[in-house]
C-alpha cells in the first residue's frame, strides 16, 4: 500500500432490482474504473456478483490522493432514464442503483513481536502476603499499533507473566479483527438493500448513458 494515501471501499448495488438496473450497474462499474484510471487512482475490483445482463453488486477498492473526491462524486443514488432495452413494452423508464461507501476494511494485525509491544511491570494485586506486594511480577503488555493491551499477574515470575501476556495479546488481536470483520460484512450486506429512488446524485439518459 502506498504511504499516506486514503484507502476507500465502494459498493455498487442494484438492491436486487430488475435486469435493467443490472445493465446500468455494469455501465457504472466501467465508468467508475475508467475515471479512476484517468485520475491516477489505483482501483481494484474486490468482489462482483454478475449475471447475463450485468452486475447485481460489486465492491471496489480505491487508493490514491484523489480517491476521496472520486468516491464522493459517485456516492448516492444513480438514475438511468431509458426505455427498457430488453422489455420494449414495459412502461417504466427510470432505473435506480446505489453507490455506497463501506467502512474501512478491518486491519489484520500480525502476531506481535516484542519490538511491537510495550511492556510495563507493576506489583501484583490481591492476597499473597508481603512477597506479592514487594515484587513487580505483574506485566501489562500493550500492542503499540492498535493500543490493545492485556494485564497478567497469574504467574509468580515476571518472565512467565510476560510470556503469557504475549500469547493473550495475540488472542485479543485476533478476536478484535474477527469482530471488526463481522461488522464490515454486516454493513456490506445491509447496503445491498438500501437504494432510494429520487434525488439522484448523477443521472444518465438513453442507450448511450449520456450524463445530464
Amino acid at each position: 500500500m502506498k504511504q499516506n494515501t486514503p484507502l476507500i471501499y465502494l459498493q455498487i448495488s442494484t438492491a436486487q432490482g430488475p435486469a435493467e438496473c443490472r445493465i446500468f450497474a455494469r455501465f457504472v462499474l466501467g465508468k467508475l474504473l475508467a475515471e479512476a484510471q484517468v485520475k491516477g487512482i489505483d482501483a481494484e475490483l474486490v468482489t462482483e456478483t454478475a449475471d447475463k445482463y450485468g452486475i447485481l453488486s460489486a465492491t471496489l477498492k480505491l487508493e490514491g490522493q484523489k480517491a476521496e473526491s472520486l468516491a464522493q462524486s459517485w456516492q448516492g443514488t444513480l438514475q438511468w432514464i431509458c426505455p427498457s432495452p430488453i422489455r420494449p413494452k414495459h412502461p417504466r423508464k427510470n432505473w435506480y442503483i446505489g453507490v455506497f461507501r463501506l467502512p474501512d476494511m478491518p486491519q489484520m494485525y500480525e502476531m506481535p513481536s516484542e519490538n511491537g509491544i510495550e511492556f510495563q511491570t507493576c506489583r501484583s494485586g490481591g492476597k499473597g502476603g508481603q512477597h506479592v506486594n514487594k515484587t513487580e511480577s505483574a506485566v501489562r503488555a500493550t500492542h503499540k499499533e492498535s493500543g490493545i493491551s492485556v494485564r497478567v499477574e497469574s504467574e509468580r515470575s515476571q518472565h512467565a507473566n510476560k510470556k503469557l501476556a504475549v500469547m493473550l495479546l495475540a488472542q485479543k488481536l485476533a478476536e478484535h479483527h474477527a469482530e471488526q470483520a463481522e461488522n464490515f460484512t454486516q454493513e456490506q450486506h445491509a447496503q445491498l438493500y438500501q437504494v432510494e429512488r429520487g434525488n439522484p446524485k448523477r443521472t444518465f439518459v438513453g442507450a448511450t448513458f449520456k450524463e445530464k
